[in-house]
């Protein structure tokens, strides 16, 4: 006799699964905010017109949050778990990618989620 199977939908096995950065270890999940995918970078450097400069206003370490302003003066509040706000204290110039969610420092790219 076989027991009959739970199916789960998608999204509920999306909102029981944990980060691996909820637990200090190294980022598990591509979803906004976390670890930045190769196809995410690679479609962000193919469009090349969708990056705005920016200067970052404020940013926590403890809690991954970070307020950047483009030069057309819109504020954009970001949170990234991968350390964007460790890499671009304050007045650190910096540019964001708003189609895709990512923000460069330098050479170095963050996943950013939009809070």
């Amino acid at each position: 006799m076989s027991t009959p199977q739970n199916h789960l939908s998608p999204s509920t096995v999306r909102e029981r699964s944990a980060c691996m950065c909820d637990h200090g270890d190294v980022c598990s999940s591509y979803a906004p905010g976390h670890a930045l995918h190769l196809i995410q970078a690679r479609l962000a450097s193919a469009t090349p017109s969708d990056w705005a400069d920016a200067l970052v206003e404020r940013a926590d370490a403890a809690t991954g949050r970070l307020v950047v302003r483009t030069l057309d003066g819109t504020a954009h509040e970001l949170w990234s778990c991968a350390g964007a706000a460790l890499e671009a204290p304050a007045g650190t110039p910096v540019a964001l990618h708003g189609r895709y969610g990512v923000l460069a420092v330098g050479r170095t790219q963050f996943n950013v989620a939009r809070v």
